[in-house]
């Protein structure tokens, strides 16, 4: 999980988590049934029920058309930068953030480079900008998705305790981004040709109409008593009932790679658990620095974890080696470990997703320009965090 492949194939981390599952049952460390029960099918279903929501959005052109005005302010690139902060941080609170820069980052790129522009800060601002505003909501990443479900905590709390040093987070995106590519901001654009735009897909307001309700209808969903599962399925099947819009291509936009990640990652961890390993390496660690939930532990802790196997699998190993922690310590475990995304490229899928997609048109996000920016990033922003839960 670490390396993200193995030495000589071609498999990356999805693959490694169901290979992985895969082996821990063969090898009998757990049975069949055992592995079963070990994946959280509320939390996967959730998931995928937001991805539909957000499809929705990417296939009534609202992306489309939101990245088009963005990119119509190239002659003030600062204001540009602003909009890209602004436009990911806010759609990343309550749709999947993964989806969100899955749609915007061909956009951009396309836009900014026929404007003669280097989309590289604008790809890092889109990336590192959605991270920190999904960690306003429960419902704004994979993460808090798991961790709000394994603590079954109120929405409305979490969002109380999570959205002001998310908006924090935003503010100091921006202002980092600014600085430190400083010269990509005096540079004027110019306009170029011969650079494919590709076909504008012109914006739907029914559907996306249709996709604004949806997201209403979802936050009533986590406000009610209705069960988060059964409720988001619901609103998702709704969209799907569409005489537009097909229902192959909703589904085609849902990330099956992420979702099979989960599964295996919770067979894995479950099966590490079984050992008993975990939890005396867990002891161990405690004699050595003390309450492993208190913040001047827990940060630095998420920070080293999510650079190696990403935020998504530090979350899931951590909640399963110390069960039962506080609304206060998750609400602390949500925002610190999405900011912890942002160090390096590797820390959070949202990161990889923008550098995969902004090759294909020839941009390359590597892990050196964006550490550049990402570093003071996750460290000031989990700074703002520590004082702020502390």
């Amino acid at each position: 999980m670490a390396l993200g492949r193995l030495p000589g194939l071609r498999i990356d981390r999805t693959g490694i988590a169901v290979v992985g599952a895969v082996a821990v049952v063969g090898a009998g460390a757990l049975s069949q049934r055992q592995a079963l029960e070990a994946i959280d099918g509320d939390t996967l279903i959730v998931l995928f029920a937001m991805m539909v929501v957000s499809a929705q959005f990417g296939a009534a052109g609202a992306y489309e058309a939101l990245a088009r005005r963005i990119v119509a302010v190239g002659q003030r690139p600062t204001l540009l930068l602003a909009g890209v902060v602004i436009a990911a941080g806010g759609l990343s609170t309550v749709l999947a953030n993964d989806v969100v820069v899955f749609a915007m980052t061909p956009l951009l790129c396309s836009g900014l480079l026929g404007q003669g522009r280097d989309p590289r800060p604008f790809l890092i601002a889109l990336a590192t900008a959605s991270n920190a505003g999904s960690a306003a909501m429960p419902i704004g990443n994979p993460q808090n998705i798991l961790i709000a479900r394994s603590g079954d905590l109120d929405f409305l709390a979490f969002v109380e305790a999570c959205a002001p040093p998310a908006l924090i987070a935003l503010l100091i995106v921006f202002t980092t981004v600014r600085l430190v590519w400083h010269a990509h901001f005096t540079v004027p654009a110019v306009d170029r040709p011969d650079v494919a735009r590709g076909d504008q897909v012109p914006l739907d307001r029914w559907q996306t109409g249709k996709g604004t309700v949806a997201v209403v209808a979802v936050v009533a969903v986590f406000l009610s008593p209705v069960e988060p599962a059964l409720g988001t399925l619901c609103v998702a099947a709704v969209l799907l009932l569409s005489r537009r819009l097909a229902s192959r291509d909703m589904l085609a936009a849902v990330d099956w790679h992420l979702l099979l990640l989960f599964a295996g990652l919770f067979v894995v961890t479950a099966a590490m658990t079984a050992t008993g390993l975990s939890a005396a390496a867990l002891g161990a660690l405690e004699g050595l620095v003390g309450d492993l939930t208190a913040l001047p532990v827990l940060a630095p802790a998420l920070l080293l974890l999510s650079n190696l196997v990403g935020n998504v699998p530090a979350v899931i190993l951590l909640l399963e080696l110390l069960p039962g922690l506080g609304p206060e310590t998750l609400h602390a475990l949500a925002v610190l470990s999405t900011f912890a995304g942002n160090f390096l490229l590797l820390g959070s899928l949202a990161n990889l997703i923008v550098a995969e997609r902004a090759a294909q048109y020839g941009v390359r996000v590597g892990f050196a320009s964006f550490a550049y920016a990402g570093v003071p990033i996750a460290l000031s922003s989990m700074a703002v965090a520590m004082l702020w839960f502390g």
